[in-house]
């Protein structure tokens, strides 16, 4: 029985260590350079996430111990910094990056062929697109994600033998919260957007008092049908269901 009781323990106590080790937060940030320290990268190469700096060199960005953290700049030498529990306890890492010094290679008259197809695609006339490792910055090339879309994909990932990150924020309800949270500002999105191109002519075909507008466009963006119709990118189309929500907007105001 003592045996059991014990090996029971160390279970418990193994669980915790593991959630703790895996658990991703967010950390501030501050970056000093001789120059502009806006718009630096911010790479989590272990984590798959992005960000950049702000006017003053600030930055925010999740991270779990022993992920790898790349900050970079075509100006500067890339640095990487590895997240110790240190880090992670204090919630802060603060970097000073190098100047880069560009010397020039040696220059060569004419093409010269290697039997090297990779050496000799470089010296022929093939173009390809520049991307961040031409101008000498190793970055992220996928879509950037929101911070709720980072969080969600922070609190959905882990490794070790026992993932247990996503399946704690399962349990907890964070997951499903993050993810309604993103559709939300999805929607939210696509109302501002579709309100700053169609409200003039809307209201010029069918006119709605000021103080009533903007309420207005959040009953539409409640309509299950907005989202996939401002996908469609049809104004036509979008401008033709507004007039249809507005007749049912402006009843349920006299109905009110």
């Amino acid at each position: 029985m003592i045996k059991i009781k014990n090996t029971l323990f160390l279970i418990l106590c193994l669980f915790k260590f593991v959630s703790v080790y895996c658990q991703s937060i967010e950390i501030q940030g501050k970056v000093t350079a001789s120059s502009d320290i806006d718009r630096i990268h911010i790479i989590n190469k272990t984590a798959n996430t992005f960000t950049i700096t702000n006017d003053d060199g600030e930055f925010m960005i999740s991270a779990s111990i022993n992920d790898t953290v790349l900050i970079s700049a075509i100006q500067y030498k890339p640095l990487e910094v590895f997240v110790t529990p240190q880090i992670i306890q204090s919630k802060y890492i603060s970097v000073e990056l190098t100047d880069k010094i560009t010397e020039l290679d040696e220059v060569v008259v004419g093409k010269i062929l290697t039997g090297d197809l990779l050496s000799d695609i470089e010296n022929s006339n093939v173009k390809r697109d520049i991307n961040f490792y031409d101008l000498g910055i190793p970055g992220y090339t996928g879509k950037l994600k929101t911070q709720s879309e980072r969080r969600l994909h922070e609190a959905t990932t882990g490794g070790g033998l026992v993932p247990l990150n996503p399946l704690l924020n399962w349990l907890s309800g964070r997951t499903k919260k993050l993810k309604a949270q993103i559709a939300r500002e999805r929607i939210d999105k696509a109302m501002k957007e579709v309100r700053s191109e169609l409200s003039e002519m809307l209201f010029d075909i069918d006119n709605l008092e000021e103080s009533k507008r903007i309420e207005f466009f959040y009953f539409v963006s409640d309509d299950p049908n907005f989202l996939p119709l401002s996908k469609a990118e049809s104004d036509l189309v979008m401008l033709k269901f507004l007039q249809q929500k507005l007749e049912e907007f402006k009843t349920q105001l006299e109905k009110d």
